[in-house]
């Protein structure tokens, strides 16, 4: 416990320095961004609630607190807002297709050891609840990539405001496919690192290629990885789009009622 007040206080340290005010508001983020979750967590348990309903709704939760709260209502905010969760329910459609049809719920036989001693039966649907591990595992990176793409674009039409609206959808794409790249080795490694204990198992029980590929843990795991990198590379579009038609939009107003 010691050693985690500790972490917590180095983070905190270097975020007000580096980051000042909006350092703390983002340090705060992710303590309210992980009660988001945890209540969400314990949500799921009653089988009246409806597991998708309810990560949209923290989706929606966790999307205004990482632009709003930390980044504040601005043209910026609204547009990565918007395009974040029009991208997640195009992409929990998604999931939730591929999910029912890979059969990825449940448990792997590597983790039916663990839990032998405990009841299987607990009045939920396995399939949605696969569905919304997979989506809150990708609304950070979305959320993300959004603003990180709505922001200069915002910039070039500040200091560029005579720029048609196709123009600043191009430059919007052209940051999305420089960031394209980092983003999902981002995700790749960041999931890879998280399950690197699997892969050291598969190694010491002697698993073939056959049966690590064919390891539901394994395939759910690589299912969440790939459908993070089409959220992140969905939303690029979609924020170019948005963003592009709000502040041309917005010019050609403001000169008509001039």
């Amino acid at each position: 416990m010691n050693v985690l007040v500790l972490l917590a206080a180095i983070l905190f340290i270097l975020m007000i320095i580096i980051g000042g005010r909006k350092g703390l508001r983002s340090f705060i983020a992710l303590f309210l961004n992980f009660g988001v979750i945890i209540v969400t967590v314990l949500l799921m348990n009653d089988p009246n609630v409806n597991p998708i309903i309810l990560t949209l709704i923290a989706c929606v939760i966790i999307s205004w607190i990482s632009l709003f709260y930390i980044n504040e209502v601005n043209k910026k905010t609204k547009t990565a807002f918007l395009s974040s969760i029009i991208s997640t329910i195009f992409l929990l459609l998604f999931i939730l297709f591929i999910t029912d049809k890979a059969m990825i719920q449940g448990f792997g036989e590597e983790e039916i050891m663990e839990l032998s001693i405990f009841s299987f039966y607990i009045g939920v649907d396995f399939v949605k609840i696969a569905a919304s591990v997979i989506i809150m595992s990708t609304i950070g990176a979305i959320t993300d990539t959004a603003i990180a793409i709505s922001s200069p674009m915002n910039e070039i039409y500040y200091h560029n405001p005579d720029i048609s609206r196709e123009e600043l959808f191009k430059a919007g794409l052209n940051i999305g496919r420089d960031i394209l790249g980092t983003s999902a080795n981002t995700l790749f490694f960041a999931f890879f690192g998280g399950y690197l204990a699997l892969l050291i198992w598969f190694k010491d029980l002697s698993y073939s290629l056959g049966e690590i590929v064919n390891s539901k843990i394994f395939n759910a795991e690589m299912i969440t990885i790939l459908c993070a990198g089409m959220g992140v590379t969905l939303v690029i579009p979609i924020t170019s789009w948005i963003t592009a038609y709000i502040l041309v939009e917005k010019n050609k107003n403001t000169s008509k009622q001039m």
